[in-house]
């Protein structure tokens, strides 16, 4: 029999996030997630039916706006042998879903994914399988081999039409610059800013296969620019502390709290490590695997990246992986990727504030940010070294896919690059150029050598078109990278 009482109208979910594994000490560590709902109205949800669990999970509420309800349900899924699908749901409202638990005798597999969020004007229903293609394409390969955790790397949505969507923002915009910098951030651009966020979030987490991914993958995200906005971190030091912009930071916080973490900004949760001084960074361990993701937008700024309080706090936090066999790095910037900081400096003398300064500013390699790019490589190469811990980077911050090895500090470190999941490749022009600058190894330092090898596959060393990484581990811990692209019948394979 049904339930009687009034059920509120489901807007968006369920969004799995994945918590880590329990308590160490527990054999097998269970599996720990919480899933996330929007719903219109005020009734509360049902309490979530989890398959294996003698009771069923109350719901929490986290927040609310305009008539939408956030609720969130936590729990954790003991492991057994070998991998189990379980469903959870609401089945007397004939809502049911299914995700994967990992065995204890199987391997972890991941997908990593970036640039989902897409503004109106890239058009991504011109790219061959259309704008949720290659989310489709995630899913086929999860309903044959599934994947146990999604890692989205920056992106997720896309703010960039805020300035045109508010209208108070848009007039502000127009004023002088003289007087438009000391305007106060009102109460009207804050509402207006959260109808955006609130709504953009929405809309992108009930997109076919985006939607479907969320509720069958237990994800960990994080946030990069177009998430605030474009540019955010690379503009100019007077607008970056305006009222108006900082305002909109703390607004875009907040939803990224709500729909990325899926937790109120003044609920902290343990996997989140940065949180002791405002950033998202997360680490979380997996058996011999670590997941280490970086907050880069928090504290940037166009001088630095990491604030000196983070910098302190990282040898500490790659401390807690001691024992790992191989840690994954989640940085939306490439740590490995040819240097342009000639073109840098070009293109901000003839045309300085524009995006293209922006994006090229952005980079681990930009002038602006060197210092800070080779301390963190020495700080990974040490950490690598001294604990005898593979280390592979994760990045997607740019439209083409690819890899890099680091050597120097007496090791080995991978980058692995996905190109966008929605957002169209770079062009021809672009990518020769770039294969042009990684034709030889690079001497950055001297303790470091960049080198861009080829696929095997292809002998290029980028493809241009929207792609996710598979991951998966073997026996040995030799990491699997599989490249799926759009277009291309095959993979790209790399063994680690």
């Amino acid at each position: 029999m049904k339930s009687e009482k009034p059920a509120p109208r489901p807007v968006v979910g369920p969004i799995l996030y994945f918590r880590g594994e329990g308590p160490r000490g527990d054999v097998p560590a269970p599996w720990r997630l919480s899933v996330l709902f929007v719903f219109e109205g005020n009734a509360e949800p049902d309490e979530l039916t989890v398959e294996g669990l003698t009771q069923a999970v109350p719901p929490r509420h986290v927040f609310v706006w305009r008539g939408r309800h956030i609720w969130r349900f936590v729990f954790a899924v003991s492991r057994t042998s070998h991998d189990r699908r379980i469903s959870y749901g609401f089945p007397e409202r004939g809502l049911n879903w299914t995700l994967t638990i990992p065995g204890q005798s199987t391997r972890l597999r991941l997908a990593y994914t970036a640039s989902n969020g897409t503004a109106d004007e890239y058009g991504p229903s011109t790219q061959p399988l259309g704008a949720g293609g290659m989310w489709q394409k995630l899913l086929k390969l999860h309903a044959e081999n599934p994947y146990h955790i999604l890692i989205q790397g920056g992106d997720q949505v896309c703010a960039d039409n805020l300035w045109a969507s508010c209208t108070a923002l848009t007039q502000w915009w127009m004023l002088p610059e003289s007087t438009r910098f000391a305007q106060p951030f009102s109460r009207v651009m804050a509402d207006q800013a959260m109808d955006y966020y609130f709504n953009s979030y929405c809309a992108t987490l009930a997109k076919p296969g985006y939607a479907q991914a969320m509720a069958s993958i237990p994800s960990v995200m994080m946030w990069d620019d177009h998430d605030i906005f474009d540019g955010w971190g690379s503009r100019p030091e007077i607008e970056h502390q305006s009222q108006v912009y900082r305002g909109l930071f703390a607004v875009a916080r907040r939803q990224f709290s709500l729909f990325q973490l899926g937790a109120a900004i003044r609920d902290p949760l343990e996997c989140v490590w940065g949180s002791g001084h405002g950033t998202f960074t997360q680490g979380l361990r997996i058996g011999d695997i670590g997941i280490l993701v970086l907050d880069l937008r928090s504290e940037r700024t166009r001088t630095q990246v990491l604030s000196e309080a983070t910098w302190k706090e990282l040898p500490g936090w790659l401390a807690r992986f001691q024992g790992c066999k191989h840690v994954l790095l989640s940085s939306s910037m490439p740590l490995a990727f040819p240097g342009m900081g000639w073109m840098e400096k070009i293109v901000g003398a003839l045309r300085p504030g524009s995006q293209m300064e922006d994006d090229l500013r952005d980079q681990w390699r930009s002038p602006a940010h060197q210092a800070e790019w080779l301390r963190l490589l020495k700080l990974l190469s040490d950490f690598s070294l001294r604990h005898r811990c593979r280390l592979s980077v994760l990045s997607g911050k740019r439209a083409l896919g690819g890899s890099a090895i680091i050597q120097g500090g007496g090791v080995e470190i991978w980058q692995l690059l996905s190109s966008a999941m929605v957002q169209p490749p770079s062009g021809p022009v672009a990518t020769a150029a770039l294969r042009a600058l990684a034709r030889s190894p690079e001497r950055v330092s001297d303790d470091y050598v960049i080198e861009l090898p080829r696929f095997a596959e292809t002998k290029q060393r980028f493809f241009r078109s929207r792609a996710f990484l598979s991951l998966g581990f073997d026996r040995q811990n030799h990491l699997i990278v599989r490249w799926y692209s759009e277009g291309d019948p095959d993979h790209y394979n790399l063994v680690i």
